[in-house]
């Protein structure tokens, strides 16, 4: 389980096939308090730490997460968002993200609102029924909240702090991330989906 406050960007060392799917490397200074075993979110993908040294970490990806997530297309050098599992003991300071994806999304248009940023993301329409005006989604694994939302398309803003502490400057018009929902509208709309089906 995570919050989707992001500690750390990490970047991408290598992305190599391995029996698993793809072995992948991060460079990150989170790796000095990791070890084997550990929960890590890459871009909104909870992975397990698979090795850890003083320089980065590996995790393998399995070929459904390559293919349903954007972690399977990373390049050398692309920095990505990094947050490890919560502490039972820990403040939420965003909402409870559980890493796990439920599609992608792709960035529409970026434009600034002086230190801030507006960024307009498109979704598929098997979404819709789970994101909601002013409620929370996890775009790469960062909380943020539905600023505004049409048919198919979705607004938030990036204050400036998330914008200069996230992975979110790289990004372009066309590029994709990872988009988690809300969990518990998640479980609502499932269970209505049951009711329904009994009548």
């Amino acid at each position: 389980m995570f919050t989707g406050l992001i500690e750390s960007v990490g970047h991408v060392e290598a992305a190599t096939s391995a029996e698993s799917g793809v072995r992948l490397r991060v460079r990150t200074a989170l790796a000095a308090e990791m070890c084997a075993g550990d929960s890590l979110a890459v871009n909104g993908v909870c992975l397990t730490v698979v090795t850890a040294d003083a320089g980065g970490v590996c995790a393998d990806l399995g070929p459904e997460t390559a293919r349903v997530t954007t972690l399977g297309s990373l390049r050398v050098g692309q920095p990505v968002n990094l947050e490890r599992a919560m502490r039972a003991d820990s403040r939420v300071g965003g909402h409870f993200v559980q890493g796990h994806v439920d599609g992608t999304a792709e960035v529409r248009a970026i434009r600034g609102e002086g230190e801030a940023h507006w960024l307009t993301f498109s979704f598929d329409d098997a979404l819709a029924a789970c994101i909601v005006s002013k409620g929370s989604v996890a775009a790469d694994g960062i909380s943020l909240t539905v600023a505004e939302l049409r048919d198919g398309e979705f607004d938030v803003m990036i204050v400036s702090f998330t914008w200069d502490h996230t992975n979110l400057y790289a990004l372009r018009p066309r590029d994709r991330v990872n988009l988690e929902c809300d969990m518990v509208g998640k479980y609502v709309v499932r269970a209505t989906q049951i009711a329904l089906a009994e009548k």
